[in-house]
């Protein structure tokens, strides 16, 4: 079956296409609210539905997909059914174990890029474990919507910016400073912070002297 793709309106019962043209939901019909993928895969095939997407900054979320009650009705009566199969439990289970699994293995694996990127001299190595555990433990649980997260660029270089966003707000004032509403001034901040980043990392990646720990806010962080 087709799913058409639109974006909200300025009514709850009126959506918006691609175009910009606006459409009445077909008399009748019923949204049924993202949450449940398995349900909203039921109803798009078994019928024409319309599903409303709205973009906020980078991300896109589900508002539901809007479909004939009937068609709802009866997909989620079967899904409910299957569902309380004990066949269903041990898939979901499996499933489970399955996921976690895999989560444990990118946590390890995206730690381990997180060191490889920090390349911190022998004599902060501990420093360097102590960081990489904080960038890890920060970027890298389900659903947290980090760089870390994505899988639009490889896991290099998401450790990579997620070192760069975890000292941005771990070492500098970011969190506190006023950033005027202009396009682009988030961006060129960021940018201009992530160059004080950089330089804080290469303080400790070569084989010079170590420096005034007490001065440094990443050794700082490490000692409380």
């Amino acid at each position: 079956m087709t799913s058409l793709s639109f974006s909200p309106g300025p009514r709850a019962n009126v959506v918006r296409d691609a175009k910009g043209q606006l459409h009445q939901i077909p008399p009748g019909w019923e949204c049924l609210p993202p949450g449940d993928a398995g349900l909203t895969r039921r109803v798009k095939a078994a019928a024409t539905t319309w599903s409303v997407t709205e973009k906020l900054g980078r991300k896109t979320f589900s508002r539901g997909v809007w479909a004939p009650p009937g068609v709802i009705a009866a997909a989620r009566a079967t899904l409910d059914v299957e569902r309380e199969s004990p066949e269903y439990a041990r898939k979901r289970a499996g499933d489970v174990q399955r996921r976690a699994v895999a989560h444990q293995q990118y946590v390890a694996d995206f730690e381990v890029e997180v060191l490889t990127f920090l390349a911190f001299a022998p004599r902060y190595q501990a420093l360097a474990a102590t960081v990489a555990k904080a960038v890890t433990a920060h970027a890298t649980p389900v659903g947290s919507g980090t760089v870390a997260r994505t899988k639009r660029i490889e896991i290099d270089e998401r450790a990579e910016a997620a070192v760069i966003a975890w000292l941005r707000h771990q070492t500098t004032a970011y969190d506190s400073m006023q950033v005027a509403r202009v396009k682009g001034a988030r961006r060129a901040l960021r940018r201009e912070l992530a160059g004080v980043s950089r330089r804080l990392l290469n303080r400790h990646r070569g084989a010079e002297p170590g420096h005034e720990t007490n001065a440094c806010p990443l050794c700082r962080f490490a000692s409380v």
